[in-house]
């Protein structure tokens, strides 16, 4: 009978310990969804591991194909992946009138989103495959090219098309 109340006590303590660290982690890491103020339209900086993607709510870990979008009353909303910053925006009320910051990876920094250049195979945190560049090549597309493509499933999140941009590069 003591084994048994010892074991439950443990497993008790034990679990409490588990929650509380839990917690108390979360509480100290907020995580950033959206911010507001920014009347200058200026790209934010992104603090990695503390900004969370607003279309799949993931963390941002990394810049390499990070977009920011912010609203004509200053709102910015982050992104870790430019398919999902294009599926997030596709429905608001306001996409016409945004502005839109994507980190440049030939020059690794913040670039107008709709003056950028997009790579169409990149291996992107969502897979959608969009590469942003501040320097065009005949290999890249317009934002206008690569928000179409997003819209009309033609990325390589789709099996399908993967397969055929695959085959493309290879001739």
């Amino acid at each position: 009978m003591k084994d048994i109340i010892l074991k439950v006590l443990f497993v008790a303590i034990f679990i409490f310990v588990v929650g509380f660290i839990i917690v108390s982690n979360h509480n100290a890491t907020k995580t950033v969804v959206v911010v507001e103020g920014n009347l200058d339209k200026k790209p934010l900086e992104i603090v990695l591991g503390k900004y969370q993607d607003s279309d799949c709510g993931m963390s941002i870990d990394e810049l390499t194909y990070a977009s920011q979008v912010i609203a004509p009353n200053g709102k910015t909303w982050f992104f870790h992946d430019h398919g999902g910053m294009i599926n997030w925006l596709k429905d608001k009320s306001f996409r016409d009138d945004s502005v839109i910051w994507v980190w440049a990876i030939d020059t690794n920094r913040w670039i107008d989103g709709y003056d950028a250049f997009y790579s169409v195979d990149e291996h992107t945190p969502m897979l959608y495959g969009f590469g942003a560049y501040e320097n065009n090549n005949e290999k890249l597309i317009s934002f206008v090219q690569m928000r179409d493509r997003m819209l009309r499933g033609e990325n390589m999140a789709n099996p399908i098309y993967a397969k055929y941009i695959k085959e493309s590069v290879k001739e």
